[in-house]
């Protein structure tokens, strides 16, 4: 069952505390709190529960709040709840009323969490939130759209692809199959001891002989082909006896979930290597490289170092610094495949198609370049063909540029790697996994936001002129034309301001004018 919480966004000045205090407006988990739009999206979340039956469920915002919480500390799910009972703020961020000592809930909660909120909706939520902090006023809208039927290309568009490594062993052949084996000898003892009788011997496995033989093999470490090859045909011969045992004891109904699971993963990965083995091969589709997670497949990349990757592959873009996950798969994909989904997805958020899109070699095929000139598109990368002898000095600098710029994806990718945690997913299943997945994206574009409101008070508090400029704004966005714009970056402006606007320190929508925040009104 789940009750509607009220939408109404409580001032922390209304936080109740058991001591005298009241919780502060500047602090970044009061303001990120008023960056979510939770309010929109908790009628979706609802219908993960019955209206009636049940115990009440956890608030949508209690839910979302505290993967934000654990993916913006980079902590444990039982850390992160001990860090929510022991700080008022972060029971502010996922909608508490008052402080409380307790723990709003336990920690295996976070599994449940990640399969309510999937991936989709995590997208949605990004995507409001972005929107709503950057899109135009309706009167501007409503003119710019009367002045023009069809809107010019504008802003620029990045595409990459990556892959979130999991967190799983580095997989051999001999240790699959000596795993496959532990696993069938436990399914043998768990259906000897729930049929016993005084007529039925249990099976013999031969498990001390078979993990001689494997460990044998596993501390050298250079074993020969030869000696690798006899150890996985015995491995193999192993498993074969079990699961003939396991056929002949039957009553497979009396297996737990787990146990009948894991059953069919040991099956699927025996016909897998017996088929390498009798083929002489190293490669079959969808090979399992996990038996505790048979959903991850092996992503060939082609990079210095990682040939491989273990993991998902995912699709993203890159629209006015702001990163949005497009696709994410568990099976390796051509990602040029999603360009064109990609650009129309951009026009949809935007109301236009990009003037330029900045991606690497891959995207740059035929079918791609053709759909792009339709549109009026620029694509970065040296055209096809023959490369001239001598090339222009602009076109030169013009290809240096969006190098550059296609730059800024890579550093997304990186910052989501080291700062966060797409360089190891440590969900287990696969839905989960690629929830954790997207909650990085929106943290990224979360913290984002954040930066830019501290860049703006910074500002305000150290440039005068600035100040005095913002003083005269009394809404909450405002608008400087392109020319004004020009102005200032060539020198005939305030030279302060000018120096912020390269600085980067304010935020340019993909439109013909440029907008700012108005630092006299809430974030």
């Amino acid at each position: 069952m789940y009750r509607k919480v009220d939408p109404t966004p409580q001032p922390p000045s209304n936080f109740e505390f058991p001591f005298q205090g009241k919780l502060s407006s500047n602090n970044r988990w009061v303001i990120m709190a008023k960056l979510i739009p939770w309010s929109e999206f908790e009628t979706e979340y609802a219908q993960n529960f019955t209206v009636s039956t049940g115990a009440p469920a956890k608030s949508f915002r209690m839910a979302l709040g505290a993967l934000i919480i654990k993916e913006r500390l980079g902590t444990s799910d039982a850390e992160t709840v001990e860090q929510i009972r022991e700080n008022p703020y972060l029971q502010y961020f996922i909608g508490l009323t008052s402080y409380s000592d307790d723990s709003p809930f336990d920690s295996s909660m976070f599994v449940h969490f990640r399969q309510r909120i999937g991936v989709n909706l995590v997208n949605k939520i990004n995507e409001k939130m972005v929107k709503d902090q950057t899109e135009m006023p309706a009167e501007s809208t409503e003119n710019k759209s009367s002045e023009t039927s069809q809107p010019k290309n504008q802003g620029k568009l990045i595409l990459d692809a990556t892959v979130a490594p999991a967190d799983i062993k580095y997989p051999t052949d001999l240790g699959l199959l000596n795993q496959a084996r532990e696993h069938t000898e436990k399914i043998i003892d768990a259906l000897h001891k729930k049929n016993q009788s005084p007529c039925k011997k249990k099976p013999r496995t031969y498990r001390n002989r078979a993990r001689k033989e494997y460990l044998t093999i596993a501390k050298n470490r250079k074993p020969l082909r030869k000696e690798r090859k006899q150890a996985i045909k015995k491995q193999l011969q192993y498993i074969y006896r079990n699961l003939a045992h396991i056929e002949k004891m039957g009553q497979l109904e009396l297996l737990s979930k787990s146990h009948y699971k894991m059953l069919l993963v040991a099956t699927e990965v025996y016909r897998q290597q017996l088929w390498m083995y009798e083929n002489k091969k190293q490669s079959i589709p969808d090979r399992i490289v996990s038996l505790k997670q048979p959903h991850i497949r092996p992503i060939v990349r082609g990079k210095a170092g990682k040939s491989v990757e273990l993991g998902a592959k995912l699709s993203a873009s890159c629209r006015n610094g702001y990163v949005f996950l497009d696709r994410i798969s568990w099976d390796n994909f051509n990602e040029s495949l999603d360009l064109q989904a990609q650009v129309e997805e951009f026009k949809r958020f935007t109301g236009f198609y990009p003037e330029s899109i900045h991606v690497y070699r891959i995207y740059r095929t035929r079918e791609n370049r053709a759909w792009c000139k339709e549109r009026g598109i620029r694509m970065s990368g040296v055209p096809l063909g023959r490369r001239p002898k001598n090339i222009n000095k602009s076109k030169k600098k013009q290809a240096q540029d969006d190098e550059r710029i296609r730059n800024l994806i890579e550093g997304k990718f990186g910052e989501a790697k080291r700062r966060f945690s797409l360089a190891r997913v440590m969900a287990k299943l696969d839905n989960t996994s690629e929830t954790g997945i997207a909650i990085t994206f929106l943290v990224m574009n979360l913290s984002a936001l954040l930066r830019q409101a501290f860049w703006l008070f910074f500002g305000l508090f150290h440039n005068n002129n600035l100040f005095a400029y913002f003083r005269l704004l009394t809404i909450r966005k405002s608008y400087i034309s392109p020319k004004q714009y020009e102005q200032n970056l060539s020198g005939q402006g305030n030279r302060k301001f000018t120096h912020l606007c390269k600085c980067r320190f304010l935020t340019f929508s993909a439109s013909p004018s440029y907008f700012i925040y108005d630092l006299k009104a809430p974030i």
